[in-house]
């Protein structure tokens, strides 16, 4: 596991008030001209009074929620990335041993990879589907994970399987409560279909159904927006959320050796920076003698941008720390929502309006 580099450094040079960086990226205190000691608060209020012709709130539609007040301001978040195996007994005795390690190490949020009971390949996922609806035997990997995380009163964010529901296969991410309930089912809404010559072709849609709904769950560790690997690149989704309110967004991913290297950390560190939040990514390991290999990289974004922990390609559990006041701070530090441009630009929640 490494730390945020260069752009942690930068991030906290620029929030820090009165710090400088120095040789190494060490940072010294220095004293400021007295013209510029303003309060954080009287700064913030100045930067963020809004131009009522600007209306601001009319670029939410509807309107934003506010931030609710999570559970948890700080705790410990799990990045669990686990070597994938053909055989699907031992892949779900090992999730369930790193959970289990995870829980012993003070997380209490636990991530695992998108579709990690089973070979990442169309012709995997009919076979180690699962029918959630009806759990049991017929749901090993669900039933597993719905007893651990009960069993170690965590919040449970289950990476992904394969989901047989009548004769529509999905690819499902479910999250389970500390009290080992479901507390919300997502199934992948944008399909991986790509096609780069010379390099990867994956269509998901020759076996999988797109999911028709957003996924925003409430839970002992704060509201969380959830979204599985393909789903990051859109960032509407990632708005949507920030708009009802979530502290975190959590994106189960796979992403290949072509796309991996120019745009997984890319792509986190975009959605944590434009909608002022965190986002915690976990992948499986790379293994290279499979069909499709991994990048691996799980990662935990802060809302400024900022790398707060990442790994490399082999199989590790990552153990960081979430402190939502820093939501705050940062949206302070740049008032963003009070300077949207309603009187050119909207974002619409279909579902929401609907529902209004």
């Amino acid at each position: 596991m490494r730390a945020a580099a260069a752009a942690t450094s930068t991030a906290a040079a620029l929030l820090a008030p009165g710090l400088k960086l120095c040789a190494g990226g060490a940072r010294a205190r220095v004293s400021c001209p007295s013209r510029s000691r303003l309060p954080l608060h009287r700064i913030a209020a100045m930067a963020s009074a809004p131009n009522p012709s600007f209306r601001p709130e009319e670029a939410r539609s509807p309107p934003a929620l506010e931030l609710p007040t999570p559970p948890l301001s700080k705790f410990k978040v799990a990045l669990c990335q686990l070597s994938v195996t053909a055989d699907k007994n031992r892949n779900i005795a090992h999730a369930r041993a790193a959970i289990e390690k995870a829980a012993s190490e003070g997380a209490k949020l636990v991530l695992l990879p998108e579709i990690w009971n089973g070979p990442y390949s169309n012709d995997s996922f009919p076979e180690y589907a699962e029918d959630i609806e009806a759990g049991g035997d017929a749901a090993p990997s669900f039933s597993m994970m719905s007893e651990v995380a009960r069993i170690l009163q965590v919040t449970l964010v289950g990476g992904s399987i394969a989901e047989r529901s009548g004769n529509n296969l999905y690819n499902t991410c479910c999250i389970f409560g500390s009290d080992g309930k479901l507390k919300g089912k997502h199934r992948k809404i944008h399909l991986f279909d790509i096609d780069i010559p010379g390099k990867i072709t994956f269509k998901e849609s020759k076996t999988l159904t797109a999911g028709q709904n957003p996924t925003v769950v409430d839970t002992d560790v704060g509201r969380i927006g959830i979204g599985i690997c393909y789903d990051i690149r859109f960032q509407e989704l990632a708005m949507l959320y920030a708009a009802r309110g979530a502290h975190l967004l959590c994106y189960p991913g796979a992403f290949n050796m072509t796309t991996g290297p120019l745009h997984w950390e890319l792509l986190q560190r975009a959605r944590a920076t434009d909608n002022q939040l965190f986002v915690a990514t976990c992948g499986p390991a790379r293994d290279t003698s499979a069909g499709y290999v991994a990048w691996g990289h799980s990662t935990l974004v802060g809302p400024f941008g900022e790398v707060i922990a990442t790994t490399e390609h082999e199989e590790a559990t990552i153990i960081a720390e979430i402190d939502y006041s820093l939501i705050e701070q940062r949206r302070q530090f740049l008032p963003l929502q009070h300077q949207r441009r309603g009187d050119l630009y909207q974002l619409v929640d279909v579902q929401r309006l609907g529902s209004h």
